[in-house]
């Protein structure tokens, strides 16, 4: 297995160490395929995580979002019928999946339909961390800049 040493990088660099988490996280999880999944943009601040999860129920499935971190878990119930396969195909097993979300990224809902669970995120960054013109020369008004266009802000005369 080739591992990728972040060690040079971390003695040099301050304030990244949750990107090379996340990147030495990805590497070390890369094993599990199941279930399999689709990450979606849908515009500028919204995103859609699509999840196959064929014979769950919504009962089944708990999605927990706590600070950066999305999980997404299927129990299965244990099957009290006692059947005899001749050929399993179909994966009976419970899951978790794990998502990293962005600064400032919520889950807006999750829908269960057709075997697909369908998780909407959506980024809202708070008015206080938008980016501002600064008045000059002790202009008062300040405001906010919209889509980071200099031109679209006050001027101060």
């Amino acid at each position: 297995m080739n591992r990728f040493d972040f060690t040079p990088y971390r003695r040099t660099t301050v304030g990244f160490d949750r990107l090379f988490d996340l990147l030495e996280n990805t590497a070390r999880n890369q094993g599990d395929n199941y279930p399999p999944f689709n990450i979606e943009r849908r515009g500028e601040n919204a995103y859609r995580i699509t999840l196959a999860v064929a014979g769950f129920k919504p009962e089944d499935i708990d999605i927990t979002a706590q600070q950066n971190m999305l999980t997404v878990k299927g129990i299965k119930p244990e099957d009290a019928e006692d059947r005899e396969f001749l050929h399993v195909g179909i994966a009976q097993r419970g899951f978790e999946r794990r998502f990293e979300l962005a600064d400032h990224v919520f889950v807006k809902d999750a829908q269960l339909a057709d075997g697909l669970l369908v998780v909407e995120l959506v980024r809202e960054v708070p008015e206080a961390m938008k980016p501002k013109k600064i008045a000059v020369n002790g202009a008062k008004k300040l405001s906010v800049v919209e889509g980071g266009d200099d031109n679209k802000g006050e001027q101060a005369a």
